[in-house]
């Protein structure tokens, strides 16, 4: 009887496996390749498109269906991912395809304005819509080791019924149903990079010119950074509570009064403070507010028109 058992599991075939998503993709730059690139490596069916055909050519070899127009790529597959410009050049692109049915999702850097028109705008020609904001450059899709993520926003019904499909170049992270929800996270986190960017930048100027090696000053820097980037929660907790004077270790008044050998440093070394003055100034707008024992956290509020 057992060896009954065992002939006949030999002769059963195995159950089919549940074939991928099949999607399209419309945009092939350097980000647009590194997405479909990490589709392709997961075993996606992919469609392609881009106004410049040559750069579907490598795609083409790794298996990838090359359409002819973006009107004929959107009618390959229900789910139709765009990485393209601009918001201008999705109106383009999309002019003249039937977009009913689609599960349309935008990953075209934008606003938050802008995307909650595109979603509209989806919604009207009968599209369920998501939108999406890459935290990640083209080397780090496909490589979950290098952390890539993408914030979505828009139909939760969408997100979660492609969530797999998505998370294949890089981990997804919903932000809500209000489609300007991942541009809004996106740009709020690109303009604290430049923040860090612009620092970084004056940092290494002071030191040009001495016998400072910027590889030895870039360790320092990295470190410093990283331990200040923890004030990113006690800012949060202030502006939920109320409380900016709430755990202040060094208070708004110490500050506006230390802001003096910043500056008179950087002109010693012949580096211009126009990276520093902006935020110094707004330092200075709040001291007068009678905000000297707060922590910085009130210069949110001086920013809000």
């Amino acid at each position: 009887m057992a060896q009954n058992t065992v002939e006949e599991s030999r002769r059963t075939p195995p159950a089919p496996l549940t074939p991928l998503t099949p999607l399209t993709l419309l945009g092939l730059g350097a980000m647009g390749t590194a997405l479909a690139g990490a589709w392709l490596a997961a075993g996606h069916p992919l469609t392609v498109w881009n106004r410049t055909a040559a750069r579907a050519d490598a795609l083409a070899v790794r298996g990838a269906a090359v359409a002819d127009s973006a009107v004929e790529a959107v009618a390959a597959n229900r789910l139709v991912v765009v990485c393209l410009l601009d918001d201008a050049s999705v109106d383009e692109a999309l002019a003249g395809a039937d977009l009913a049915g689609k599960d349309l999702v935008n990953l075209v850097t934008s606003t938050p304005e802008q995307a909650r028109a595109r979603a509209a705008w989806a919604e009207r020609r009968g599209a369920r819509y998501l939108d999406g904001g890459i935290m990640a450059v083209p080397p780090m899709i496909g490589v979950p080791a290098t952390g890539p993520y993408v914030f979505y926003s828009g139909s939760a019904g969408l997100f979660e019924e492609h969530r797999a499909t998505l998370a294949a170049p890089a981990d997804t992270r919903y932000v809500g149903e209000d489609a300007g929800y991942a541009a809004l996270h996106d740009v709020a986190l690109l303009s604290a990079m430049y923040g860090m960017f612009a620092g970084v930048t004056h940092a290494f100027a002071l030191i040009r010119g001495e016998a400072v090696a910027p590889g030895e000053l870039a360790p320092l820097l990295r470190d410093y950074l990283t331990a200040m980037s923890r004030t990113a929660a006690r800012t949060a907790e202030q502006l939920e509570s109320g409380d900016y004077t709430k755990d202040v270790a060094s208070s708004l008044a110490m500050q506006v009064a230390g802001k003096g050998t910043l500056l008179r440093t950087a002109e010693e070394q012949g580096v211009s403070s126009e990276l520093l003055e902006p935020y110094f100034r707004l330092m200075e707008r709040r001291l007068e507010l009678g905000g000297g024992e707060e922590d910085l956290t009130g210069l949110v509020d001086l920013l809000r028109r």
